[in-house]
């Protein structure tokens, strides 16, 4: 099974949650805002459960990997990016914001490629698991990247092209996975921290400040959604 096409559904993902902003789909954002929280548990449910006994049973040194994409992330998104959160972007910004943001978000969307590609080259079903992972929060990067860049004072469709830049960062992920052996050696250990950081310091964070159980049934959902998923994959793709 290619993850080619995988690679490419998880791309338009982006452009999808970027169009919902700058056509001002309110229902749409609604929808997107409401999936945070079982994103972030199905993430987490993957990375744990999933890739992390992948990691560790082909090396012990790996876990070294995971705690470096999961550092990686935040020097992109929280250092040398001015201003980051996940989800629509409602104040005025400086125009740079906009730019810096999206440099942020390149190295982990192109991750996300990377965890797709790597996740294939182990099983089927793990890659199909991490697509699913990686699918469930590009909506809310494409309404961060474009609610950022219309907050800088851009026009609508540099929005949409910034989703496609990331998009792309996530196609070339995939890519290159398959062509330089370091990051087929190494890129599932490394996208393993990538997903922790998008799931526990970017999403959890975004709805964790509410209360009440319908938030925590979303997040718990979101793992439940993980077994689910494994189960029915479990016969009909090669483990």
């Amino acid at each position: 099974m290619s993850p080619t096409g995988f690679a490419l559904a998880a791309a338009l993902g982006n452009v999808a949650g970027a169009l919902a902003v700058v056509g001002h789909l309110r229902q749409g954002l609604r929808l997107i805002d409401a999936c945070l929280a079982f994103g972030a548990g199905f993430m987490l449910a993957v990375t744990l459960l999933g890739v992390m006994p992948q990691v560790l049973h082909a090396s012990p040194t790996a876990a070294l990997y995971v705690l470096a994409g999961y550092f990686a992330v935040h020097l992109a998104q929280h250092v040398f990016t001015t201003h980051f959160h996940f989800g629509e972007e409602t104040h005025s910004l400086s125009a740079s914001a906009g730019m810096s943001a999206l440099l942020g978000l390149t190295l982990h969307t192109f991750f996300d490629g990377v965890a797709i590609a790597s996740g294939f080259l182990v099983s089927d079903r793990l890659g199909i698991l991490l697509f699913l992972a990686v699918l469930l929060h590009k909506l809310p990067e494409g309404v961060t990247i474009a609610s950022v860049i219309v907050a800088g004072g851009q026009s609508r469709s540099w929005a949409v092209g910034g989703a496609v830049i990331l998009g792309a960062a996530t196609i070339l992920g995939m890519l290159l996975t398959e062509q330089v052996s370091a990051l087929a050696q190494h890129g599932l250990a490394l996208s393993a921290g990538v997903t922790l950081y998008v799931a526990a310091s970017n999403l959890v964070p975004e709805f964790q400040a509410k209360r009440g159980w319908l938030t925590a049934l979303a997040f718990f959902g979101g793992g439940a959604g993980y077994f689910l998923s494994e189960r029915l994959l479990t016969g009909i793709v090669r483990p």
